[in-house]
């Protein structure tokens, strides 16, 4: 096909709320260079990480505890300091239009996904990464450039490309989390901030798993974590029961840690990737290590999880639920949406040649 030279898209200009959006018609269409390959975004997920970015949240983990930046950086991505205007969009469901040079797989064609963290380790950090739509430009315009080996060909994938675009952040990770804790049949498992996209992708994954999955959640979304495949949901403030679960898998974190580690068996595993009720936390530390707690920190996604996560949904044990879609230029009424967390299930942007 012949490459137009410009796009429409969304730029990220600078931190800041909705208003550092900006609705673009000129963009320059990138070409793929050695190895690269130039994707048509069919479909692209509103998920958190691509909010927190925008507003700069990620600066403080950056900086470390102190609060201070690193290296005089007052604000940033996953990797530090952003290069505005940047194109976010961490969901990414897109047809190969273009290869560069050397580039074999995937076809042209091919309908392709990728994990929103790309795995880049080095010696100093085998869990090294960079964020689609942080470091590198994402999934929020018509086309999009990648790395061809950082993609996955889901064009015999059973689901539509809404759903494929439904599940990089969500279920990719909810399935590091489920992995990190070695969750498997037979075990209890609680699953915090269970309504939302990694919530209830974690609870689906769960019990596919053949675990016994309990969801905390608003009583109003009950009914939607029961039909993912929850046994029990009980409300955000409930009391818990001391030595009930093998794994806990907080999204939420806050106040609420400490009762969630004396709800673990000794022995249990404690895995989080959230902080939306607060990062700071008082836990007593000899419930962790009198008890043999294990607690791990997910954010990496090691490449082999999610090609199993992958070959699940080609073989049909996945599928996302999906709550709306929007015209990617309706970018900010969809975040505005998915942060009222009044809906169960993913918010999906379409780019203009899905919505004409």
């Amino acid at each position: 096909m012949t490459l137009p030279e410009t796009m429409c898209g969304v730029y990220l200009t600078r931190h800041g709320g909705p208003e550092a959006l900006a609705w673009r018609a000129d963009i320059p269409v990138p070409r793929p260079g050695p190895g690269e390959v130039l994707v048509r975004v069919r479909a692209a997920g509103v998920n958190n990480t691509d909010i927190n970015t925008r507003e700069g949240w990620y600066a403080a983990a950056v900086a470390g505890a102190t609060g201070e930046t690193a290296d005089g950086v007052e604000s940033g991505g996953w990797a530090g300091a952003l290069a505005f205007p940047r194109i976010q969009g961490g969901d990414l469901c897109g047809e190969v239009v273009a290869r560069g040079a050397g580039v074999e797989t995937p076809a042209l064609g091919a309908r392709v996904t990728c994990p929103i963290n790309i795995s880049r380790p080095t010696e100093e950090n085998p869990v090294g990464f960079i964020a689609l739509g942080s470091e590198i430009d994402g999934a929020f315009a018509e086309y999009c450039l990648m790395r061809a080996d950082d993609l996955y060909d889901v064009s015999d994938v059973p689901l539509s490309d809404i759903e494929i675009a439904a599940l990089p952040c969500g279920f990719g990770t909810a399935l590091g989390l489920l992995d990190r804790a070695g969750v498997g049949p037979g075990q209890e498992v609680l699953i915090t901030g269970a309504s939302g996209n990694v919530g209830l992708a974690a609870v689906q994954l769960a019990a596919a798993m053949g675990a016994r999955v309990t969801g905390m959640a608003a009583a109003v979304k009950a009914a939607v974590l029961r039909e993912e495949g929850a046994a029990e949901v009980i409300a955000r403030d409930a009391p818990l029961p001391q030595d009930r679960y093998d794994a806990v898998i907080d999204l939420v974190g806050g106040a609420g840690v400490a009762a969630l580690i004396d709800a673990l068996r000794p022995g249990g595993h404690y895995a989080v990737a959230g902080a939306i009720a607060g990062p700071m936390i008082t836990v007593d530390l000899r419930r962790i290590y009198l008890r043999d707690i294990t607690l791990h920190g997910c954010t990496y996604q090691a490449p082999q999880v999610f090609a199993r996560l992958i070959e699940m949904a080609r073989a049909g044990r996945v599928r996302p639920r999906i709550a709306a879609t929007y015209p990617l230029r309706d970018i900010a009424r969809a975040q505005a949406d998915f942060q009222a967390k009044t809906h169960a299930g993913k918010l999906v942007l379409l780019p203009p040649e899905d919505k004409e």
